[in-house]
């Protein structure tokens, strides 16, 4: 091989030297970006850090117990509400059917509203805060940021009351709210319902006569409290056989909430009462009232199918004898069931307590 010339030499001397240079540069550019972009990343972390830790620290998101009704019980009412989560029965009836927590919300010190969650971690969503119409933006932003920063997902709210949605006035750009018809409750005339009188209820009217004619003597109407569970429990483990195996999976869920009430009813506000005849348990209910909407919430209404009138009996006996003067009845949803809804309509609903599902986008 041929020695280089000194032009050749040169040259390449030029060239190592502006790869060299280009190789420093390199490293003084990336140096910089460093130096630039590692406090930004090391903010970024501890403003997350923190973030994270004070959510945590001040939504302290517990398992909901019969013990907790008492304490959480002023944050209902705070603000207008119709549907049957108004009521604390409604929450704990329901609590394990959606694993539901709750947290108090505090502001400059002071509590403000009562934060839900529930479901899993995969599949988490909350229910609105219940709070003052005042404080409903920054309690929606609590639930919010801890959905954003702790669980690190969108909000999901589902069962939002129509009063909620209006007080917040949600931008379309950042959230979803899409009405859930399946789950919007049924609100009825308390008077109506405890007279059945008129022409539209003329049938329930006559249905209620034939079975107070055919067992005349032989039912009664009773409050029904801690001593009667065992009865009740009875009743509704013979009512649960008849729907069968593929009956829908709330009614065990619901079959429990009714166990936990009962066991719990010392220390839990609940109206309950029953029919008996000849002397056994054939109907019950449980309702609680929801004093700031003058409203009967009925949660639970359950009856020997096999006996005609008998709903319509412990319908109304049952607000005759526990709600003799409300002026609303919220008779709950119809979960999407055809025949419920028909069953509920047939009773001529005034009014429906619509509900929401709201998306963070």
């Amino acid at each position: 091989m041929s020695e280089p010339g000194i032009a050749e030499i040169f040259t390449q001397e030029d060239q190592a030297q502006e790869d060299q240079a280009q190789e420093d540069q390199a490293q003084e550019d990336q140096a910089q970006e460093v130096q630039v972009q590692e406090p930004q990343t090391q903010e970024q972390q501890a403003q997350e850090k923190q973030l994270t830790k004070a959510q945590l620290s001040a939504i302290g998101f517990k398992d909901l117990e019969a013990e907790d009704l008492e304490r959480y019980r002023p944050f209902y009412g705070l603000r207008p509400n119709k549907t049957a989560d108004s009521v604390p029965l409604e929450s704990y009836l329901w609590k394990d059917y959606y694993n539901a927590r709750a947290a108090v919300a505090h502001r400059d010190g002071k509590e403000v509203g009562l934060l839900w969650l529930y479901g899993t971690e995969e599949d988490a969503f909350a229910a609105m805060p219940l709070c003052r119409d005042a404080d409903m933006a920054y309690c929606f932003n609590e639930i919010k940021l801890y959905f954003n920063t702790v669980l690190r997902k969108p909000l999901m709210i589902k069962l939002a009351d129509e009063e909620a949605i209006q007080v917040l006035q949600l931008s379309p750009s950042e959230f979803q709210v899409k009405e859930e018809t399946d789950f919007r409750d049924y609100i009825y005339d308390g008077e109506a319902m405890r007279t059945l009188a008129g022409k539209k209820l003329h049938k329930k009217k006559n249905h209620y006569n034939k079975f107070v004619k055919e067992y005349e003597g032989r039912y009664e109407y009773r409050t029904l409290d801690c001593s009667c569970r065992d009865a009740v429990f009875a009743f509704l483990a013979k009512w649960r056989d008849t729907k069968g195996e593929d009956a829908e999976q709330h009614l065990d869920y619901e079959v429990e909430g009714i166990h936990n009430i009962l066991k719990n009813c010392a220390v839990i506000r609940a109206k309950m009462g029953g029919i008996y005849i000849d002397g056994e348990l054939q109907a019950f209910s449980i309702g609680s009232l929801n004093e700031s909407e003058d409203m009967a919430v009925i949660h639970i209404e359950k009856a020997n199918p096999e006996i005609d009138g008998l709903y319509q009996v412990i319908n109304r006996e049952f607000l005759l004898h526990e709600f003799p003067s409300v002026h609303l009845i919220n008779r709950e949803d119809d979960v999407g069931l055809e025949g419920l809804r028909k069953s509920k309509l047939s009773y001529f609903p005034i009014e429906f307590a619509k509900k929401y599902a709201v998306i963070q986008l």
